[in-house]
């Protein structure tokens, strides 16, 4: 008996092709209040059943898919999915050398056998590799894995099997559940997300979930992020209860205790920052707090010496809380118009913009005070027809920035520190708005790495043109669309200050159509609007896993354009510019028209 490896390990066998993904609800909803447990029993076990043991008398195309269900237990080295296999094939299976998620229900094809020996191929759709940090990353492929079988005291079991694992996503949703880590941006302004996906019961989450921290980002995001818990800051001794006691820290109601070893060198903004990531880190898996974090014995605040922190103290850091404060505007008719609040009434914005009957498109910036706008500038062909324009919202300050033939709607930072957008499809720039003086100047960014060639087909490079890019309200990410499919890229900044993208990922590259135009939603996820009328409205996630759609009703195709925050998301369809309210129960959630802005107008949300 061997293992098998080279050609026959867990790889892509298959080009390319196109598969329909599930529906997956990644995160789910806090309860509002639970039946009473006694302290130091709640949630210690997981949800679910665990994966099955072989079955007596199975066949072997049923063992054989029964295997793959198991496989999603990583527990002592793939204890239950060893069972499947021949003693020989249980203690030489290496289950180390990648893991692959594939759709459900795979074609089990016979090749040959005899009445005590079998060979099958399983045939499926790639969906994605889990890497060994716990992080996923989406593929478009086709797999083939062959399996030897044979009897062992008459029952059947796998002889021969390829190196690494290989799960089925349903079983792989059941046993694993995925965790946002939060890593401060390099500026220090927010926190960003990276999610991972671990198979652990509740008592031992808390502890491997700071590990990771510790561990620090996954290599794609590094540049965009620093880690406070890395370096001369390391968790110290075990998490504890408040009271010091060990047993069900992380489990029980009333918090959690955490020592951090060089914390106390740290200054009060770093401080704050470790807060953040740790709290924020430990609410999104629901280990609730109060959170009692001391550095070298001493709580890291005085403030929060008494009480603990809690989420609320460092929400501030988490821009997926970000509420719109400015309202909706719109494009309509070449102005700048604000939706009044609470009434069917339309007014233009005061000064240029307002005024004006040339604009494409617009952003503004969170606080409402600067506008980024594309201008039809009238010249004729072929000289450039559009112009980027920088100004003030009373529109008392312009500045002209660029020329080109077509621009992407422009996409403000969270601090209005700049304006990114893409010019003629193949240039991107920023527009930097100085604060202290007023300035604004145009910066080239490198996307070279963004367009480089891919390592393999199911991890292709964006292909030009660029016709929708939006920055993250945390700076450290874009959502793009390039060649009609959706990426997302980590937004590196230089030691020369200069600006690059890197490390683009296909998020949705599964779907049928064409994107069109997409937005974030949250921190963690875009919502994408696409080309023809099946499911043309799908949420993803940040790291590709199941894009998952949206309801339709009442939208008229062709969608034009979305925009969207935490609070809702507006799109602009062939008829009107319709709304769909984030605090709706999903059931009751419907496109509803917004009044007065007719069937050319687009929807502006801050960002």
């Amino acid at each position: 008996m061997r293992v098998r490896s080279g050609s026959r390990d867990i790889r892509t066998r298959l080009g390319v092709i196109l598969s329909a993904l599930l529906v997956f609800a990644g995160c789910a909803n806090l309860p509002d209040s639970s039946a009473p447990q006694a302290l130091g029993t709640l949630d210690k076990e997981p949800t679910s059943a665990g994966p099955p043991t072989p079955v007596a008398g199975r066949e072997p195309d049923s063992l054989l898919r029964d295997f793959l269900q198991a496989t999603a237990d990583p527990t002592n080295h793939h204890q239950t999915a060893r069972q499947y296999l021949t003693p020989e094939a249980a203690s030489s299976w290496d289950d180390t050398a990648g893991t692959v998620i594939i759709e459900k229900q795979p074609d089990t094809l016979r090749e040959s056998g005899t009445m005590d020996s079998t060979t099958y191929h399983v045939r499926a759709h790639k969906l994605g590799d889990l890497d060994a940090d716990g992080s996923f990353r989406a593929a478009t492929t086709s797999v083939e894995y062959r399996f030897d079988m044979t009897k062992v005291g008459g029952e059947w079991r796998i002889d021969e099997l390829p190196a690494g694992v290989v799960i089925e996503d349903a079983a792989f949703t059941k046993s694993y559940r995925r965790y946002p880590l939060f890593f401060p941006n390099t500026a220090g302004s927010a926190v960003v997300p990276d999610l991972r996906w671990v198979a652990l019961r509740k008592d031992q989450l808390a502890p491997r979930l700071l590990s990771m921290l510790q561990d620090g980002p996954e290599q794609t995001l590094a540049p965009a992020v620093r880690d406070m818990l890395s370096g001369a800051v390391t968790v110290h001794g075990p998490i504890t209860k408040p009271n010091g006691d060990p047993e069900g820290a992380g489990v029980s109601p009333g918090g959690v205790q955490i020592d951090f070893t060089g914390a106390s060198a740290l200054d009060q903004h770093s401080r704050e920052l470790l807060a953040g990531q740790v709290v924020l880190t430990l609410y999104g898996a629901e280990i609730f707090g109060p959170y009692f974090l001391t550095g070298d014995g001493k709580p890291l605040d005085d403030r929060f010496a008494a009480s603990g922190w809690s989420q609320n103290d460092v929400s501030y850091l988490n821009p997926s809380v970000v509420h719109n404060k400015i309202g909706l505007h719109a494009v309509r008719d070449g102005s700048l118009v604000r939706v009044e609040s609470g009434r069917p009434e339309v007014v233009p914005t005061p000064g240029y913009f307002g005024s004006a009957h040339n604009l494409q498109s617009v952003a503004l910036s969170q606080d409402g005070q600067l506008v980024a706008a594309i201008a039809d500038n009238g010249h004729p062909a072929p000289e450039p027809s559009r112009t980027l324009i920088i100004g003030s919202y009373d529109g008392n300050a312009l500045f002209s920035l660029a020329q080109g033939t077509g621009f992407t709607r422009p996409s403000w930072t969270a601090d209005g520190s700049a304006a990114w957008t893409v010019v003629d499809g193949d240039r991107v720039i920023r527009a930097v708005h100085d604060h202290a003086t007023g300035n604004v100047a145009p910066q080239e960014v490198d996307i070279s790495a963004l367009l480089s060639v891919p390592v393999s087909v199911s991890d292709p490079a964006p292909r030009l043109p660029i016709t929708e890019l939006r920055i993250s309200r945390s700076g450290a990410r874009v959502a793009l669309i390039a060649g009609g499919k959706v990426f997302v890229a980590t937004v590196a900044q230089r030691a020369d200050g200069q600006y690059a993208l890197t490390s683009p990922l296909p998020v949705a590259a599964t779907l049928s159509t064409s994107a069109v135009s997409l937005d974030w939603i949250t921190e963690d996820s875009i919502v994408v609007i696409r080309e023809g009328n099946v499911d043309p409205v799908e949420r993803v996630d940040i790291d590709g896993f199941q894009p998952n759609p949206e309801t339709s009703q009442n939208l008229t195709s062709p969608l034009r354009v979305v925009s969207a925050s935490p609070d809702g998301q507006y799109i602009a369809d062939a008829r009107a510019v319709m709304q769909l309210q984030a605090a709706e129960p999903n059931s009751e959630r419907i496109w509803r028209e917004v009044p007065g802005l007719g069937p050319t107008a687009t929807p502006v949300l801050p960002g």
